[in-house]
């Protein structure tokens, strides 16, 4: 049999996605959002606060976001408005991506031995729980099935010097993406987690000597060169299309094949 490939700037039409974690345009969150557009769906943006919202607002016009929101997961029931504004307006789901995260400075600064009851809390609240909690939001949204995407990093996997308690809350965040994928499965809903290579975010600033850790990755790699937000973008709307549909659970690496160099 002769597989069919949909025209690539439809391939998503009709299909509804809402985009968490575009800060600007140098977040990954807008590296996925473009490819999402380019292949035709529509999708609802959401800015972190007031300050944000001047940087996003151009994005999500240039997007032809039908809706745009604020959405701080920090904020008591603001994610949950989130989602009651997409069911009332859209009555579906298709897509959810999870771009964020974050940890205090003497939290992330510090040894993860060191790291305080409350930094971690924060740090896993953001981190991982909310990506738990848009998941279970989202499921009654995705009446006909759909996709779940989260941005994770190889340091939960390997120690990479000053990732420090990031890595403890990436490793638990691909733990949720797996049981919530084996849940989620028998509903047509598959979820992923993708690890993108070193890449210069406005989340990335925070960690210590990270242009370090960009040529590091840079000179390892096997492509010997650096990702950017659009490679990762086209990865990630491809495992939205229904070709990818039995593919799920999984952690998707864009990143030259860094990975897999010792």
């Amino acid at each position: 049999m002769i597989p069919v490939f949909p025209d690539t700037k439809v391939a998503l039409k009709g299909k509804k996605g809402v985009v968490v974690g575009i800060a600007n345009d140098q977040s990954i969150a807008w590296g996925c959002a473009k490819a999402f557009r380019a292949l035709g769906a529509d999708l609802a943006v959401t800015y972190l606060n007031e300050r944000a919202k001047k940087h996003v607002e151009p994005l999500a016009q240039a997007l032809e976001a039908p809706i745009f929101m604020p959405l701080d997961v920090m904020m008591e029931g603001q994610t949950e408005e989130a989602f009651a504004r997409i069911e009332k307006e859209w009555g579906q789901l298709d897509f959810l991506l999870h771009s964020i995260a974050f940890s205090p400075k003497e939290a992330l600064h510090g040894r993860v031995v060191d790291v305080g009851r409350d930094g971690f809390l924060k740090t896993m609240e953001v981190s991982c729980w909310s990506f738990m909690h848009m998941a279970h939001l989202a499921e009654p949204l995705m009446k006909n099935g759909g996709t779940m995407f989260t941005m994770t990093y190889y340091g939960s996997q390997m120690v990479v010097e000053n990732y420090n308690v990031m890595g403890v809350a990436k490793a638990a965040l691909e733990a949720s993406v797996r049981y919530i994928a084996a849940e989620l499965g028998p509903k047509g809903i598959r979820v992923h987690a993708i690890s993108p290579g070193p890449l210069a975010t406005r989340a990335a600033s925070g960690i210590p000597e990270f242009d370090e850790l960009m040529d590091r990755a840079q000179s390892k790699a096997p492509s010997r060169s650096l990702v950017s937000i659009d490679d990762v973008g086209n990865a990630t709307a491809f495992l939205a299309l229904d070709g990818a549909k039995l593919l799920t659970g999984s952690v998707l690496y864009v990143d030259g094949g860094y990975h897999i160099i010792d």
